[in-house]
């Protein structure tokens, strides 16, 4: 297989121990990569640039995963906006800037599909970026991811660095957060209906109204898209950088949607749950539909490999391990 990260290329993934990171690092691992740098954040604060100015200088990486994130679901990104603006935007400028400084090849920054305008025709292309107002339930969050993406963007034009920004749908997988206060939709579901399950409750609540429509992608196979993407030969690499006029962004999702409703009956399904749920119609539903268009990805060759339904059942096995 021709790649473009040869097999001792040293290759730092930021946000080993997160979800995303972690699928990132078995992906790396697997494929035969002997020099993968990590650092847990007791060993490396992100939010401090000189901190990352020295572990950049010392380890010399030549390719860059920019897998780290203060992420959260509807809760958190209500109850912490000043965090995740914050936070996300230090992360992502010291990462960035320091990136460029130690003249890293390529650097792959993870972002989210919520950078997109609330009411975005669908499916969503690149193209409708900053096209229209976003959802104010995640706008700090949205907002540093779109600044993100312009630092890609300004380094490459400015110092022909080749920095690419890869949009995720919506994730799930191993090592997902269950915390209630701070999980996305899956993980938050997983957890109510299994408790719902154990203590024998004949219902169990959910946010919503139920009608919005997300899009899943599983965390192992949003790794491999990553992969793909960094190991594109550069005749097909620098399709992202050949205008000024578009940024290096590019839509990772599966391209296929689903109603809230429909996803509880099958995490209802996963479980073995067969109680009822009520709709709590104040709260709030989000977006009301996100899903990606994945032509530019589809059409560099790369393909999803696990469907929701297996994904949602190797989730639930992941949580009843780590989750006792």
């Amino acid at each position: 297989m021709n790649r473009a990260m040869p097999p001792e290329a040293r290759i730092y993934v930021a946000g080993h121990r997160g979800m995303v990171g972690g699928a990132l690092l078995r992906c790396l691992q697997s494929a035969g990569y002997r020099q993968i740098l990590t650092r847990t954040h007791a060993e490396l604060d992100l939010l401090d640039q000189a901190a990352v100015r020295d572990f950049m200088q010392s380890e010399w990486p030549e390719y860059v995963f920019l897998a780290a994130a203060r992420v959260g679901g509807i809760v958190a990104n209500s109850s912490y906006p000043a965090e995740f603006i914050h936070q996300n935007l230090l992360i992502q400028a010291n990462v960035i800037h320091e990136a460029w400084r130690a003249r890293v090849k390529r650097l792959l920054f993870l972002g989210s599909s919520c950078i997109y305008p609330r009411d975005c025709p669908q499916p969503m292309k690149e193209e409708y970026l900053l096209s229209g107002p976003l959802e104010s339930t995640n706008r700090p969050y949205a907002l540093a991811k779109i600044a993100g993406i312009e630092m890609c963007w300004a380094y490459n034009r400015q110092y022909q660095t080749r920095f690419l920004a890869a949009m995720p749908t919506n994730l799930y997988g191993p090592a997902d957060n269950y915390d209630l206060e701070q999980s996305h939709v899956i993980p938050a579901l997983i957890r109510k209906v299994h408790e719902a399950k154990a203590s024998g409750a004949g219902q169990v609540v959910v946010w919503g109204s139920g009608s919005p429509r997300r899009e899943f992608l599983f965390s192992d196979d949003a790794a491999d898209a990553c992969l793909f993407l960094m190991n594109l030969p550069d005749e097909k690499f620098e399709l992202f950088f050949a205008s000024h006029s578009h940024p290096p962004l590019v839509n990772v999702g599966c391209g296929e949607d689903l109603t809230i409703r429909e996803l509880v009956d099958l995490v209802k399904e996963v479980v073995g749950y067969t109680g009822q749920v009520v709709w709590d119609a104040g709260r709030p539903d989000g977006t009301p539909r996100k899903l990606l268009d994945m032509h530019w990805l589809r059409s560099l060759g790369w393909q999803p490999r696990i469907g929701l339904a297996d994904g949602l059942q190797r989730a639930y096995v992941d949580f009843l391990a780590n989750h006792p």
